[in-house]
């Protein structure tokens, strides 16, 4: 870790004790905890649902909860995080950190496909939400933004991460994975999008940051 790192998280609110078991935990029990959002983007998370006062969220790729009790945890005692995630392996952790944090009755998981769970929320008809944070599968950042729009509500935001994918996207030539096109085709789309105004903030991995204009 960098030392600028180390002073950053140093110098930020600590993350509590649920965070520090899930922390240790996803550690332990997956192989892919750099994909965990960390105490810095996890305070983050909280701020900005408390700073444009979210009642209700959406989380696309809950992973082991991590990011899922830091956005509640902002929620006022009326709001409620609805949080996607593929891998059933997973529910297991992911509802018990939702519990050591007393979020358990603030969240509903819904374990599935985010494309297809986003098809049918559409279908459904659903209260609009105040704020969407999109960090599943980097190809299809594009069609979840497409999905989730209608779903937020005029004035409401739209968060993404890893939109810098470890800076990939200024490469030359750009790299042809599909995941580095998602995240590139993803940001440039926002970029030129009339209905939103937005600014990609190089905290982590890159988060764009959108606010639906109407």
């Amino acid at each position: 870790m960098e030392a600028i790192e180390r002073y950053i998280i140093e110098c930020t609110s600590p993350q509590g004790e649920a965070l520090d078991w899930l922390q240790k935990q996803t550690n332990i029990r997956t192989n892919h905890a750099r994909m965990l959002s960390g105490p810095v983007q996890g305070r983050f998370l909280k701020m900005i649902v408390e700073m444009c006062g979210a009642r209700r969220v959406l989380e696309l790729g809950s992973f082991t909860g991590y990011s899922g009790i830091c956005l509640a945890s902002g929620l006022p005692e009326d709001g409620h995080l609805d949080t996607l995630e593929i891998n059933d392996e997973l529910e297991d952790l992911i509802l018990e950190g939702f519990s050591r944090a007393g979020l358990r009755e603030r969240i509903s998981l819904h374990i599935g496909d985010c494309l297809e769970t986003l098809k049918r929320f559409r279908e459904e008809g659903r209260e609009p939400y105040d704020l969407v944070f999109i960090d599943a599968n980097k190809r299809d950042y594009p069609e979840y933004y497409e999905l989730v729009f209608d779903l937020v509500r005029p004035g409401g935001w739209i968060l993404a991460d890893n939109v810098l994918w470890d800076g990939k996207v200024v490469l030359d030539p750009l790299p042809q994975d599909r995941q580095t096109l998602g995240i590139d085709s993803f940001n440039r789309r926002v970029a030129s999008d009339p209905r939103v105004e937005s600014v990609i903030i190089p905290i982590r991995d890159g988060l764009n940051l959108i606010r639906k204009l109407q």
